[in-house]
């Protein structure tokens, strides 16, 4: 176990390293980085300082040097400027990041409550209504656009009933605002959750030591959840873990329509800046915050099945 996790954690980091040598590969092999600090008229600035950020991006220096300083700067904290404001883009990352982790987690916390049970009660009640409704709902909200039933939910529940805030985190923490937003985050991963569940549960259920257990008399609720959900809980959890990285990058939609000021967010208002460092950054967030949720989903695989030995 201890020579897979460190095995595992070195292969993250390489992992990230080629992140980081693509996102800065990007910048230098597309043209001249210094072309994205000029305003966007083209004017403002003097040859003088044009030829210091020559110096400033180390561009008198081999391309894998560049790389070295840019990396050792990121290391440091040392994020560049917002391109739009000239501001630090160090600061604005915990800032927008907050709203982002919040909402993404109340999301999962939703999506898993509804959508486990559901799964699980659609492969024990197979083929009845139960089932089909399940399944139904599933397929829903796996192909409604989330965008869509974001602005019907403002429409019915913000401006005809009047019940619920339409475009504001609100000041402190109010689950008012956070109703909308987060249903509408868990549509898509409850119906996910639904389907591999359900899928995981039967495979489970046709097996020989379930029919054993229930032979020996062993009550349903043991039965589905200690024996049948337990061995069938690997294919969720791949799935919790790569939901839960897809959440935060993934709002991106649901952040536009309720103007939630998180990172998607940002990062969608620096696309339509053509704000390149911005972009940067905020790609090798969301690449570390998938790596790190896939190394932990892997080590918790060894917990949830004994039948797993890394060594």
């Amino acid at each position: 176990m201890k020579t897979f996790v460190i095995r595992r954690f070195f292969t993250s980091i390489i992992a990230l390293l080629g992140a980081t040598i693509i996102v800065f590969g990007l910048s230098r092999f597309l043209g001249d980085p210094r072309v994205l600090f000029l305003p966007p008229d083209g004017y403002g600035i003097s040859k003088e300082e044009y030829a210091k950020l020559e110096k400033q991006l180390h561009l008198d220096r081999a391309v894998p040097v560049q790389y070295g300083y840019w990396l050792s700067d990121m290391l440091r904290g040392n994020l560049g400027r917002d391109l739009a404001n000239r501001q630090l883009i160090a600061p604005q990352i915990p800032k927008r990041f907050g709203p982002t982790i919040k909402l993404a987690l109340a999301g999962f916390i939703l999506a898993t409550l509804m959508g486990v049970p559901l799964g699980v009660l659609s492969a024990m009640k197979r083929g009845s209504g139960v089932d089909y409704l399940a399944r139904s709902l599933a397929l829903l909200g796996q192909t409604v656009p989330i965008f869509w039933i974001a602005i019907l939910a403002i429409l019915v529940f913000s401006v005809w009933l009047r019940w619920l805030p339409s475009a504001t985190m609100g000041e402190g923490f109010s689950i008012r605002n956070y109703i909308l937003p987060t249903i509408t985050l868990a549509i898509y991963p409850v119906a996910g959750y639904v389907r591999i569940v359900r899928s995981a549960m039967l495979e489970v259920l046709d097996s020989e030591y379930i029919k054993l257990a229930r032979a020996k008399g062993v009550g349903s609720w043991t039965v589905t959840w200690k024996h049948a959900f337990k061995n069938a809980s690997i294919a969720p959890l791949t799935f919790a873990g790569l939901l839960l990285g897809g959440f935060i990058t993934g709002s991106v939609a649901v952040e536009t329509v309720f103007a939630w000021p998180g990172l998607a967010r940002y990062a969608v208002e620096a696309v339509q800046q053509n704000n390149f460092t911005v972009i940067a950054i905020i790609t090798l967030v969301f690449t570390t915050v998938y790596i790190v949720a896939n190394f932990f989903v892997d080590i918790l695989y060894a917990f949830l099945d004994p039948r797993i030995r890394y060594s």
